[in-house]
């Protein structure tokens, strides 16, 4: 099982329930819940972080438990040099991705565009948290849509509550975890069935709501979307529940496609087995 979306943060001065989870801590948690490998997503914007996540920590992490730990790379998309320092992470470190995008700017900002068109080149996956004050879009999500045409070889990962509540059709922007019935047509599905490049992780507290919310629904959600929706959990602190492996083992599905998220998925956009 390969869990597409984790975190380290060094912040034992700060209250326990955002004091974060450093990698032995979470080597330790993976292997009491069965998990092989685990992505690590620096974080290097202020406007969501409680503290910083480097690039530097998630590569030093990563080369010390190289058969369980991923490393991606992010950079503020403000950053001077931003561009250059992605090409030289990319030459030098087998980083596998980008992200995950936690900045206050637009979607489609120019200055995010740039690092999208980049990775598209380099074959790095990206991953972009979706809410009220991070990667910025209208109901509807047309600048999600508008980058998804413009770059065609960027894969783009959804996550957050943004993306996953727009799974829906009535969604509206005005709930951060909608419990009604999922209305069929919203833009997240359609998306992801219209678009190559559109996949989602199924962490945190919003993926985990999107696919338990209406069992009846997420069943032919999975159907049309396995082969790209992601095995995830978000998990950030020693002792923090989450339901998601549970929810991977347990909820009906073809085994072709619960092999598929758990893992295959990942192996195959991450170019794990290169």
């Amino acid at each position: 099982m390969i869990d597409t979306h984790t975190h380290l943060h060094y912040t034992g001065r700060l209250p326990d329930e955002v004091r974060g989870i450093t990698a032995e801590q979470l080597v330790d948690t993976m292997n009491r819940r069965g998990i092989d490998k685990s992505v690590l997503l620096p974080m290097e914007s202020p406007e969501y972080t409680t503290s910083y996540c480097l690039t530097d920590w998630v590569i030093e992490a990563a080369e010390r438990y190289p058969e369980r730990l991923i490393p991606f790379l992010h950079f503020d998309p403000r950053k001077p040099r931003c561009l250059d320092l992605i090409d030289h992470f990319a030459k030098h470190v087998l980083v596998r991705g980008f992200g995950e995008f936690v900045d206050g700017l637009y979607f489609d900002d120019p200055l995010r565009m740039r690092i999208y068109g980049k990775c598209g080149e380099l074959g790095l996956p990206v991953v972009f948290y979706g809410s009220g004050h991070t990667s910025l879009d209208e109901v509807g999500l047309p600048r999600l849509e508008k980058c998804l045409k413009e770059f065609p070889d960027t894969i783009f990962i959804g996550h957050g509550p943004r993306w996953w509540n727009a799974i829906s059709a009535d969604d509206d922007a005005s709930c951060r975890y909608p419990d009604g019935p999922v209305v069929p047509g919203g833009a997240g599905d359609r998306f992801m069935q219209e678009y190559d490049n559109m996949y989602a992780d199924i962490s945190a507290g919003s993926g985990y709501n999107a696919m338990t919310r209406d069992p009846e629904f997420t069943q032919g959600f999975i159907e049309r979307n396995w082969s790209k929706i992601l095995f995830a959990t978000d998990y950030l602190s020693v002792g923090h529940e989450v339901g998601h492996v549970k929810w991977m083992l347990e909820t009906p599905m073809a085994e072709e496609h619960r092999q598929a998220i758990m893992e295959g998925n990942a192996r195959r956009i991450l170019h794990l087995d290169e």
